[in-house]
């Protein structure tokens, strides 16, 4: 009994010091980008659509970023849990190059083919040149948005997340209140629309970059730990990283290319279609970054038992999460339906587009349980082995065999309103539990790496 009372203690602590952190650093990005979205959406639908649709684009570097994380966080948890800390400290600076290389690629490739990528999203011309105009400074942020992720992910391996959570909350403020005073022109400034938005979340993130920083020399100093600058891996190290990076690469650029692919079928649908996805983006993001936070204390977590050689206990665990990830996300769910209405009543567009954003925000209700299960098993569970070719396969079926055709035949064959189309799109997130379910009962993904 002691020895379950204890485990029980160590699983509430480790949520406390890993979820919580994360989950209220995803609601507060969440919260402060409806607040974001709300000003936006004072300068009309056009504007709306367009920073959505230069956003969308910019959102392919954040989740190539989270591959990267991702492979670091799967890497440090299990040598931390094999107690090597010259194997963390190598994974760390690895992972640290190969982020800011790729950051240095979508900066580049955002500036100078800006036009010809809008252009794959819309064929409204002020929505494009919104959007345009917002991807060119927010692609300014990519580089300290790679150091910020990959620092953020080594405190939270050290079960300090609460410092990236106060970095989190400093940079919204100033995001926040520098979206005011630049949109609109307060303090006997110029309006600037869409490009303030853009310089206050480039501002925002160099200053979350700073403080991230900081964080960690404190941490390491008062741990009296070091992070010694080394990148030669050993062979059987480069093959385990090349292993679990390169499908996960492959996994979240596909992955967030059918996003892009989604957002592309919206904004052809009608600027009004576009605009109502839009609004909704900031509540979802809400309700999923409530719970994202037990997929990366999932992955943590079993990842250290992994590393430990404890498969029971890393299945035990896993478990639990998805238990507790279901009955979070129905309560949820229950909450949106009921207050989605009040939520679009907030915003200056037209009724149709209300309309439609709150249907749209009906049907996520409806998924969102199964999306959170995905992110849960898939995001943190299964990926924590190493296994990430599995996830890549399961990315690879939902995505691409069933999301993006099926979401192209109801948009251009069948000319369903956008609802519909979101709907049969979005069945693909069944189709990945199912899968998942399998893999995850079979123990398969259960390795030491």
């Amino acid at each position: 009994m002691e020895m379950v009372a204890r485990r029980e203690n160590t699983f509430w602590n480790s949520i406390l010091k890993i979820a919580l952190p994360v989950t209220l650093q995803s609601m507060l990005r969440a919260s402060f980008s409806i607040i974001d979205q709300i000003m936006i959406g004072q300068l009309g639908s056009a504007s709306i659509a367009g920073i959505g649709l230069g956003g969308k684009f910019a959102s392919i570097h954040g989740v190539v970023l989270g591959a990267i994380t991702a492979t670091a966080a799967i890497m440090i948890s299990q040598y931390m849990g094999q107690r090597n800390h010259r194997k963390v400290e190598r994974s760390f600076y690895v992972n640290l190059l190969v982020a800011l290389v790729l950051a240095g690629m979508f900066t580049t490739v955002s500036e100078a083919f800006t036009k010809p990528i809008m252009s794959c999203y819309t064929k409204d011309e002020l929505t494009r040149g919104i959007a345009e105009d917002y991807l060119r400074i927010y692609a300014i942020s990519f580089g300290f948005a790679a150091i910020s992720g990959m620092v953020e992910t080594m405190l939270s391996c050290m079960e300090a997340a609460v410092f990236s959570l106060i970095a989190s909350i400093t940079s919204l403020l100033i995001n926040t209140a520098l979206n005011y005073i630049l949109i609109f022109g307060k303090f006997g400034l110029t309006p600037l629309g869409v490009r303030g938005a853009a310089i206050g979340s480039v501002v925002a993130q160099i200053v979350s970059c700073m403080l991230t920083i900081t964080f960690l020399l404190w941490q390491l100093k008062k741990r009296k730990k070091s992070l010694r600058f080394t990148v030669r891996f050993e062979r059987d190290e480069k093959r385990a990283y090349v292993a679990i990076l390169v499908p996960l690469l492959l996994c979240e650029f596909l992955w967030s290319l059918g996003e892009n692919v989604y957002s592309g079928i919206y904004g052809n649908i009608g600027t009004k279609a576009c605009a109502a996805m839009t609004v909704t983006s900031p509540i979802q993001c809400l309700m999923i970054g409530a719970l994202c936070g037990l997929s990366q204390a999932a992955g943590i977590m079993v990842g250290k038992s992994l590393g430990n050689q404890n498969d029971e206990e890393a299945y035990k665990t896993s478990r639990k999460l998805m238990k507790y990830g279901l009955l979070a996300s129905l309560v949820l769910s229950a909450w949106l339906v009921l207050f989605g209405r009040a939520y679009v009543g907030i915003y200056n567009v037209e009724e149709e587009v209300k309309q439609m954003a709150y249907y749209l925000l009906v049907v996520f209700a409806v998924v969102s349980p199964v999306k959170v299960q995905n992110m849960i098993l898939g995001g943190g569970i299964i990926r924590s082995g190493g296994k990430t070719n599995y996830i890549l396969a399961i990315d690879l079926i939902g995505t691409w065999g069933f999301g993006v055709p099926l979401g192209l035949l109801a948009a251009f064959v069948f000319h369903l309103n956008v609802v519909y189309v979101y709907l049969i799109l979005s069945m693909e997130e069944c189709v990945r539990l199912a899968i998942s379910l399998v893999l995850f009962k079979r123990r398969s993904w259960m390795q030491k790496i």
